[in-house]
């Protein structure tokens, strides 16, 4: 049995469990009440950085394959990585950036947007993004972050903007995300903790190579609502992510992000729009 297969008979073996203590709904009751309030609107984004010679994937041509090298790495630097996709044709403002912020993290990239929110009774909110270039080679605690973040655990205090504005980030935020190479078809992690009773709700995405099989489970313990996960193999190119969070951070229903993300992911792959919409998968 590939590692793959094995995945999927994990989830099969769990018919009818639900992968999510938070539904699309709590969270969105949660930034409502948030956004009222006054707080700010964050999305944390873990990027494991595209690594052909510590991770296991099919190597890409070298300049964009060096782990260690965010500018040029097939999910930052390059034509559509996070950093340049999101800042060159995303529409979004670079707020801070930040080199080495951590043990690990390469990046910190802080971005912000306007959104007209028309499911958020019709007015403009503000989503903030704070997105980490993580080290190619520390793929494996850049999965164990992400996975803690979606515990409500993690949580960190991100200054952003010219004034300092602190933004509730990993585990505080609203959104966490994961993009890269799906490393849980090579190593397995410990279970994340447990989600801490007074987190908030919050949603997950996982723009990886079959995310559901492989992260579906953690993301169940973790108690975080799984808004998009894939079925199979994929490109996390940063499109799919930029449609999937503008979406979300409008205010659309969970379905309707599922289908953002997969016309975002066929228009530039060109799958075939049945082939993407089959790609992205979650909960309500």
């Amino acid at each position: 049995m590939t590692g793959l297969e094995a995945g999927l008979a994990l989830v099969l073996f769990l018919p009818g469990i639900a992968l999510s203590a938070s539904s699309g709904a709590d969270v969105k009751a949660r930034v409502s009440r948030d956004l009222a309030a006054g707080r700010p609107l964050v999305v944390h984004v873990v990027v494991a950085l595209c690594d052909n010679d510590n991770q296991g994937i099919v190597p890409v041509p070298k300049a964009i394959g060096n782990g260690q090298d965010p500018v040029r790495n097939l999910y930052w630097g390059a034509g559509y990585g996070l950093d340049t996709y999101f800042t060159r044709h995303g529409g979004w403002t670079v707020e801070r950036r930040e080199a080495n912020p951590a043990p690990g993290i390469l990046v910190r990239l802080v971005l912000s947007k306007t959104l007209r929110a028309e499911g958020r009774e019709g007015r403009d909110i503000v989503v903030h993004l704070v997105a980490d270039a993580w080290d190619g080679r520390e793929i494996r605690k850049a999965t164990e972050r992400f996975l803690a973040m979606a515990a409500g655990r993690a949580a960190e205090s991100v200054p952003a903007g010219k004034n300092g504005q602190a933004l509730p980030a990993g585990g505080a935020a609203a959104l966490v995300a994961y993009v890269g190479h799906d490393g849980l078809m090579d190593f397995s992690v410990p279970p994340p903790p447990a989600p801490l009773a007074d987190a908030p709700p919050r949603s997950a995405i996982v723009l990886a190579c079959a995310s559901k099989a492989y992260f579906g489970p953690h993301l169940e313990r973790a108690g975080a609502h799984p808004l998009v996960l894939t079925t199979g193999l994929m490109a996390p190119e940063a499109y799919t992510l930029e449609a999937a969070v503008s979406s979300w951070a409008a205010g659309d229903a969970s379905d309707l992000t599922r289908r953002a993300a997969a016309a975002a992911y066929h228009r530039y792959q060109k799958c075939g729009a049945r082939a993407a919409a089959r790609l992205f998968t979650g909960e309500p």
